[in-house]
Formats: C-alpha cells, structure tokens, sequence
C-alpha cells in the first residue's frame, strides 16, 4: 500500500505559540483583529440565519466571539492553542462530524501548514448548510518590507534570505474550499494603508504583535545592524509621503463557503438552458 506523505513544515508552530503567548500577555496590539471583527459583525448581520452552535477557532483574543455574540447570536465555543473552553490545535480538530452551525476564525490559519487539510476538518465538523467564515493575511500585506530587507540584503551580503513568513493569494481560496467540499465558495479582499514614522515603528507592531518570522527555513542569524539600516534608508526612499512618514499596505483576506445542502442554489446544468446565447442577443436587440 503507498504511504501517504505528510505536508511540508513550513511554519515553527511551537515558537509561534511561544511569541503569541509572550505577546498577548504584554498587551499585544489588537487594531489588525479588531477591524476583522468589526467586518465580520458586518457580514453576519447580513445573513439571517441563527446559527445556535458556533465555534471561533484558533483566535487568539476574543474578538470575533464577541463579534457574534453582537450580531444578535448565542457565545460561540472558543478553541485555541493560546486559550478558550477548548485548548485546540487548528491542524488537529477534537470535533465529531456536524457539530458546529457555523465555524469563524480570525487571523489565525496563516500559520498553519497544511491549509488544504485544515479546510477539510472544518467542513467534516459543520452540519448540512453551516457557514464557515475566515480571514487571513493576503499577499500584497507588507509588499514594501519584503523589497526593503531583500534589497538591503542582497546589496551588503550579496545574498537574501526569507525575513517575512509568506501570505495567502486569493486567487488560491475558492479552489481550496471547493477541494474541502464546501458549496457556494466566495473571498474577497480589505485592501488598507497604514503609515507610519519609520520602518522601525511597523518592525515594533510586529514584534508586539508576535508576528516575527517564524518559517522553518528562516534565516539561521539575526539581522544584521548594517542590513537593518539600509533597510530603513530604501523604505524611506521608495515608500514615503510628503511628509516623511512611511507606508504600510495590509491585505485580509476573507473567504466563506457552506457545507452543502439540498436547499441550497445550484448551478445549472451545461446544456439546460431554454435558449441559445445567439438567440438572446437578437431578442435583445429588437426590443
């Protein structure tokens, strides 16, 4: 029988956890996953639906529970690596099938290795037309920190290494929901700027954030004072305003899909059509 083979580690998920532990219990800037939050009340308002067992996975603070809990709907389960009634690995759910109306999870699946298989579990454990709603870092996120550190590395070390853990293209995530066996599949793009007075202060929220580099493969040495400081010096060249400060673009990226149901809208089938596109274009252009 061929042996399955297991995804690539891509991610140091145990220094991850350290980093997100330490940062949250020094009060970790929350402004990425508080606009999340405030986007997803949005969405759940729209849909109406009362979704009595739902699960926020993998959050780090409480911020989409309590986006729930505001569109009107009783308080989710909360299950996390970094806390909640269910200390849970995202890669690896303890829940039966169709356990969950709805799924949420905010900002937290970048991080995981095997997405396609964590998109798999999610659909195994929602029940016949549960919502699953996600957001994740997109890949235009932090563009011009990428080119500064690659810049000034490859200028003073004559070569660079990966400073950024990569993000989702959302070109990718319909396919993926519809390889997981999700119905009705949709992602879309915030796309925002943030500004800041130097490439140091955005380094900071990084830090603060615990969102360093933590790719398997990430570059053996810190880096270096004199990498650093060309660094700041490209960024503020080529992404500055008028003013001096710097930016910094951010994209998240939201994705949902429903487990399927038979109430749900279907495409029709190739070939069922009453009339012929030719024919509709004439008929429209007589009336």
């Amino acid at each position: 029988m061929e042996k399955q083979s297991s995804p690539p580690k891509i991610f140091d998920r145990a220094l991850l956890h350290a980093r997100l532990r330490r940062a949250l219990a020094k009060g970790a800037p929350d402004f990425l996953l508080a606009r999340a939050a405030d986007d997803l009340l949005d969405r759940l308002l729209t849909v109406k639906r009362a979704f009595p067992r739902s699960l926020d996975l993998g959050a780090p603070a409480e911020h989409f529970s309590q986006a729930i809990v505001a569109s009107g709907r009783a308080a989710p389960l909360r299950a996390s690596r970094l806390g909640g009634a269910v200390i849970a690995d995202e890669e690896v759910l303890p829940f039966a099938p169709a356990s969950f109306d709805l799924v949420v999870s905010g900002m937290a699946l970048q991080w995981v290795n095997d997405l396609p298989g964590v998109f798999a579990q999610v659909r195994r454990i929602l029940a016949p037309d549960g919502l699953f709603l996600a957001c994740l870092p997109g890949g235009a996120s932090l563009v011009e920190l990428r080119v500064a550190l690659a810049q000034a590395e490859e200028e003073i070390t004559g070569g660079a290494s990966p400073r950024v853990s990569p993000f989702v293209d959302v070109r990718d995530m319909g396919g993926l929901l519809q390889r997981a066996g999700f119905a009705l599949p949709v992602s879309d793009i915030d796309s925002f700027t943030l500004r800041y007075d130097s490439v140091l202060g955005l380094m900071a929220d990084l830090r603060a954030m615990g969102a360093a580099n933590v790719l398997v493969k990430r570059a053996a040495r810190p880096l270096r004072r004199d990498v650093l400081a060309r660094a700041a010096q490209i960024y503020a060249e080529r992404f500055s305003d008028p003013d001096g400060r710097v930016r910094a673009s951010f994209e998240i990226v939201w994705i949902s899909g429903w487990a399927p149901h038979e109430s749900q809208q279907k495409p029709a089938k190739p070939g069922s059509a009453t009339m012929r596109l030719e024919d509709a274009m004439k008929a429209g252009r007589r009336e």
